[in-house]
């Protein structure tokens, strides 16, 4: 039986990733700083979880111990997190190398290498460790999450207002389908290929202009659309179609069936 570790296997994509290794039979550990209770909606039976630190690299090596593949979800969005995100990486690929790991898959960000944004910043430095390590790797690039324009409408909702970014296109994808891409890269047969990096996006593209019209209707929200320009590094990303991948649709899950899923979109 196959061992998969997840590292940050409580966060939108690694429970994921989790779940369906559990149905593929899988042996599955997962580390986390804070591992969920039996009744937490992040846990799932089946899995071992353990308390480890990429951070410190504290309760690495006993979270790693028998893993043939580590699959990184972890994510560093702001402060300390982000600030240590490139470091973390190189601590938990020695951590995997010294515990006899093949292989290591890393979630990652769409052409976060050429954006300024420090988020995206701190993703592509990351990569670069990994394209450094002794062990096979394979970067998984995503586009934006159904979940991130959601964030957006649900907090301007709040107010009866639906914020759009002027010019803004995006390619949204599932966390199921991004999960599945991560496990099927682990699972892969070992490449000729050391470093490998593979890109993945949502099914369709759409403005967000159509994607705040098509939440709006799911969610029954009266608030009203106001499109906006979006400063800064996110804003020159996003209006230069960076977050697209157009020859690249690997998700099935539409925004409209992914909606349809959410308890709270009813």
């Amino acid at each position: 039986m196959t061992s998969v570790c997840v590292a940050g296997g409580t966060g939108q994509v690694g429970r994921e990733v989790v779940r369906l290794a559990l149905d593929a039979g899988l042996d599955v550990t997962v580390l986390s700083r804070r591992p969920p209770s039996g009744t937490s909606l992040a846990h799932h039976d089946g899995a071992r979880y353990f308390r480890a630190d990429v951070t410190t690299g504290a309760g690495l090596a006993e979270a790693l111990q028998g893993a043939a593949v580590v699959i990184d979800c972890l994510e560093g969005q702001f402060g300390k997190a982000r600030k240590n995100f490139a470091d973390g990486g190189a601590r938990l690929l020695a951590a995997a190398a010294g515990a006899g790991v093949r292989k290591a898959v890393l979630l990652s960000i769409i052409n976060c290498d050429k954006s300024n944004a420090a988020f995206y910043v701190s993703k592509a430095e990351k990569e670069r460790i990994y394209a450094l390590s002794a062990l096979e790797t394979v970067v998984v690039r995503a586009t934006q999450f159904h979940s991130l324009v959601t964030a957006v409408f649900e907090t301007g909702a709040k107010v009866r207002l639906i914020p759009v970014f002027k010019g803004a296109r995006f390619q949204t994808i599932s966390p199921s389908d991004v999960a599945s891409a991560l496990l099927a890269e682990a699972l892969g047969q070992r490449s000729a290929v050391r470093h490998r990096t593979r890109t993945i996006g949502g099914p369709d593209i759409r403005t967000m202009r159509e994607l705040a019209e098509i939440w709006r209707a799911a969610a029954g929200h009266a608030g009203r659309i106001v499109e906006f320009p979006l400063p800064g590094a996110m804003g020159t990303f996003l209006r230069s179609g960076l977050n697209l991948a157009p020859s690249e649709r690997t998700g099935k899950d539409t925004f409209e069936s992914w909606l349809a899923k959410r308890e709270d979109s009813l």
